[in-house]
């Protein structure tokens, strides 16, 4: 985590009643991180998904309840304290349409499109290939703070 994101984790816990978790990650969402760093600013974006294997590959345990997460965009600067309320694993041609929607990025159609697209980059990246019932990490959450 850099420099800014670690300023403003402590900034927002300081003036919170309660204990700071000892644990958070700094991320950015997918291909476009400006756009989607300002879907979740803008409360549009309660919602985000990743390939199952990414996991493995990277060594990274799945995301759980209750776990937080600063949101960076395209230039790795803290935007928006984000907690994760539910997390599911189902495969990609069972997402529902209500999950589609929260992810805040358009409609069922063009979440499909962009998904689709972005998972078999990632995939072929591995060696691996896409499928429509790929398993997906569904993860649901709420934005805490924002800059």
């Amino acid at each position: 985590m850099n420099e800014q994101s670690q300023k403003f984790w402590n900034d927002y816990w300081a003036n919170q009643n309660q204990p700071k978790p000892e644990h958070v990650e700094a991320f950015q969402f997918g291909a476009e991180a400006d756009w989607l760093a300002d879907l979740v600013v803008e409360g549009k974006k309660t919602a985000t998904c990743s390939a199952h294997v990414s996991y493995a590959i990277e060594k990274e345990p799945l995301p759980h309840v209750g776990q937080y997460n600063i949101v960076l965009d395209a230039k790795e600067q803290p935007v928006a304290i984000i907690r994760v309320t539910e997390v599911s694993i189902m495969p990609m041609n069972e997402v529902p349409v209500d999950f589609a929607l929260a992810e805040g990025e358009g409609d069922y159609d063009f979440w499909w499109s962009a998904h689709e697209k972005f998972f078999t980059n990632e995939l072929e990246a591995h060696g691996l290939e896409f499928s429509e019932s790929m398993l997906l990490v569904c993860e649901r959450f709420e934005t805490i703070h924002t800059i």
